[in-house]
């Protein structure tokens, strides 16, 4: 099949704002249309896919063409007379491998790959030693090596120097921990029989070497998985004295004059910039967002917050398969017209002979003027940290969390094919270091309506945008008129972007927020805001936005939680801002105290019911539950697992949070074994926390008042939208939130 891909560089628009969108396709054209999104799942026994087709200036047949995604993180300095003068040299460092045994990796590349000129530190695909790579720009390179293989997850200062008048190369592979038996250390001294390095024109890059630019990007090789601490170039060579105090000291006196660059990575963490500290202000960009906020060679685990101790985190952490922006070049734009509704659209693309691609967006109302009561905020923070997730793949462990045997799609497979469009906070990288920057600016391609997810099976296929796809199918059929906000809108707008809605309703599995987001919902349900939680699994992890690059997102997986990876000691600080990461339970704000449950258990085989508790025929809420008989299972249906209560659930707990004044109107019942309890609730490993023993697995739905006319309306379950079109839209989990929907969206007190 033809492979189509593509993205915007944002994530919602209102009238007059324009979106650009970069494709990538194999056909020789394909066909545009812009859609408004109502139902993404395929599921022949759902309502189906629903899309209903919108005119614009965008809409037409555009050219293909292929778009390449460079992944890879290094960092860039434009060529400078400082670098370009280099006869004698030295470089220094200290590194910390992963992945030494993945053939040539550049740390410090002063090189030009067209003509084999310049000259790179690199750990050497022979033996995965340290080495000095010369090339005189005819063709011809010679590589020098310590041949003692480099030990992944160790410390090391490494230096090369090159003596242009005698020719001569020493190579310096000191390991800052040895071990007795373990030969990894060496200083190797060799004469050169080049002529020397050839003399360029290209950039200094650290984490690869250069090769080439292609439409305005640097493209690299060599790229190294590891970090670089406190790297050094001087345009002599340094005698092992100097090395000494060109390692940590400020670059002063009579050393200042022979160092060309000084780079100080503990210096503006918050930002992409490598700050160069020699008098020749050699700054560096970083490409593909490498992580900060790492532990250095001299970290001591005296301090766990690198805003008090920044010179312990002066280093860098370099993946081969990290990406931020694919900054592929725009193929078509839409400015939105004034009359297009709010809600959820996407551009269709439809390649000639086959193919097809969805590039999703919100079109907001104009800021300030509501066209409807209702909001729907379109949780994109967590479409972000499961963007080309690949646990389907990758998890070997899938289909026993499942149990049964993993379904794949089209798009399972394409995403397992372009591993260079990135992988999710999920996932981790080729070293095996967890990934905790996830970035929309490049396809994702599991936030199109009709892909499955990783809990593939016949039964249990959606999880994120599809899964929220059958509220808007529900509100849609319902008749309710509502408007569309992002998550994106909610932390860069704080309460503004939605203070002047009745109700909002939240996704099937908000499950990201910063502390930005969490501020403006905890304020609007304060000010008299209605809070309708349609899923399970809310306000779980804490995440911060880049304060500088835009559409990336990052989580620290500190301290506790479901995690598939965990941060190393000393990096639960975000980099981006500074905040302690991990769950916002650790945090002091566990998701009880926004929407009066939080994560309890989780399952992923069959999802089950509700059954009404006694506070559910009290008169104060009798409204809730009208319609629906006293012994009648709720949810004992549904697209999701066969049931409203599923994959994940969450409970009330007045010791986290959930107010006095609440309502605990149904619990679910009757979960598997498969079914178990979160792990922060397991203060001692014990058996007994499935489903089937163990009263922490539950879903418990819950109303209560917020002040000033608010209240909170929670259904606990990420399933509960998939049994809302049951018997066409005529089942006791539609009619219940129809129930509450109707009457948060009356303004009249409670």
């Amino acid at each position: 099949m033809t492979r189509i891909a593509g993205y915007a560089d944002r994530v919602s628009v209102t009238p007059g704002e324009t979106i650009n969108f970069m494709v990538s396709c194999e056909a020789p054209s394909y066909k545009c249309d812009i859609v408004r999104l109502i139902c993404g799942d395929e599921n022949p026994d759902g309502p189906g896919v629903k899309e209903k087709v919108v005119r614009t200036s965008a809409s037409g047949t555009y050219e293909g063409r292929k778009q390449v995604c460079y992944d890879g993180s290094f960092m860039e300095v434009p060529s400078h007379p400082a670098i370009q003068g280099l006869e004698s040299f030295t470089f220094q460092a200290f590194i910390w491998p992963t992945t030494p045994d993945r053939g040539t990796q550049a740390l410090i590349s002063n090189w030009r790959d067209r003509d084999k000129a310049g000259a790179a530190l690199i750990i050497t695909k022979q033996d995965g030693s340290l080495a000095l790579c010369l090339g005189d720009g005819d063709g011809n390179i010679e590589v020098t090596a310590t041949n003692r293989p480099l030990i992944p997850h160790q410390w090391y200062f490494v230096a090369a120097t090159y003596n242009a008048e005698t020719k001569q190369i020493t190579l310096v592979q000191q390991p800052l921990n040895d071990y007795p038996n373990v030969n990894h250390a060496r200083v190797l001294k060799k004469k050169s029989e080049l002529s020397g390095p050839g003399k360029h024109d290209a950039p200094l890059t650290m984490g690869g070497y250069f090769r080439r630019v292609d439409k305005g990007r640097t493209v690299c090789g060599g790229f190294y998985n590891g970090r670089i601490d406190s790297p050094r170039v001087a345009n002599r060579v340094l005698t092992p004295a100097e090395m000494e105090l060109a390692k940590t000291r400020p670059v002063d006196g009579a050393l200042a004059t022979s160092i060309v660059g000084a780079w100080d990575f503990s210096q503006g963490i918050k930002t992409i910039t490598a700050t160069d500290l020699s008098a020749n202000a050699l700054h560096g960009s970083l490409v593909n967002l490498p992580t900060r906020a790492v532990t250095g060679w001299c970290w001591d685990g005296s301090e766990m917050n690198w805003q008090n101790a920044p010179e312990q985190y002066g280093a860098i952490h370099f993946h081969e398969d990290d990406v931020y922006d694919a900054r592929w070049e725009v193929d078509f734009s839409l400015t939105c017209p004034k009359r297009l509704k709010s809600g959820v659209y996407a551009a269709r693309l439809r390649g000639e002979g086959g193919g097809e691609e969805y590039i999703p967006f919100a079109v907001r109302a104009p800021r300030g003027a509501p066209t409807a009561k209702i909001c729907f905020l379109l949780p994109t923070a967590s479409y972000m940290a499961y963007a080309n997730t690949n646990m389907s793949t990758n998890m070997g462990a899938a289909q026993i969390l499942t149990g049964r045997l993993t379904v794949l799609n089209e798009k399972n497979l394409q995403r397992s094919e372009h591993r260079e469009y990135g992988t999710s906070l999920y996932d981790s990288h080729i070293d095996g270091s967890g990934i905790c920057y996830s970035s929309r600016l490049r396809p994702v391609l599991n936030f199109r309506p009709k892909a499955l997810e990783w809990i593939g099976g016949s039964e249990s296929t959606l999880w994120q945008f599809n899964a929220d796809t059958h509220l808007t199918e529900w509100l849609e059929a319902k008749g309710f008129e509502y408007d569309v906000v992002t998550d994106e809108d909610l932390h860069y707008e704080g309460l503004a972007a939605i203070e002047d809605y009745t109700v909002v309703l939240t996704g099937s599995h908000p499950e990201y927020h910063s502390k930005a987001m969490w501020d403006a919902m905890y304020a609007y349900q304060q000010r008299g805001g209605r809070l309708m939680y349609m899923g399970a699994n809310g306000w779980y992890w804490r995440i911060a936005y880049h304060t500088e690059v835009p559409g990336c997102i990052e989580v620290r997986r500190a301290e506790d939680g479901i995690r598939t990876w965990i941060a190393r000691p000393g990096e639960y600080y975000h980099s981006f801002t500074g905040e302690y990461g991990g769950l916002w339970r650790r945090n002091g704000r566990p998701p009880q105290v926004i929407a009066g449950t939080g994560f309890s258990a989780q399952g992923f085989d069959i999802s089950s019911y509700y059954v009404r508790q006694p506070d559910s025929f009290k008169k104060e809420v009798a409204w809730i539950c009208e319609g629906i008989g006293k012994d009648e299972k709720i949810g004992d249906f549904g697209l999701i697992g066969g049931g409203a209560a599923g994959l994940e659930l969450d409970r009330a707990d007045p010791l986290l949070g959930t107010p006095p004044n609440t309502y605990v109107l149904a619990s679910s019942e009757g979960h598997t074994d498969l079914y178990l309890v979160v792990c922060e609730e397991l203060d001692v490993n014990r058996p007994n926390c499935d489903g089937t023993q163990d009263p922490l697995v539950r879903a418990d739905i819950v109303f209560y008042e917020t002040p000033n006319g608010g209240a909170v309306f929670s259904t606990s379950s990420i399933s509960w939208c998939g049994s809302l079109a049951h018997n066409d839209h005529d089942n006791n989990v539609s009619r219940m939130t129809e129930n509450v929907l109707r009457r948060f969206a009356d303004p009249t007190p409670f």
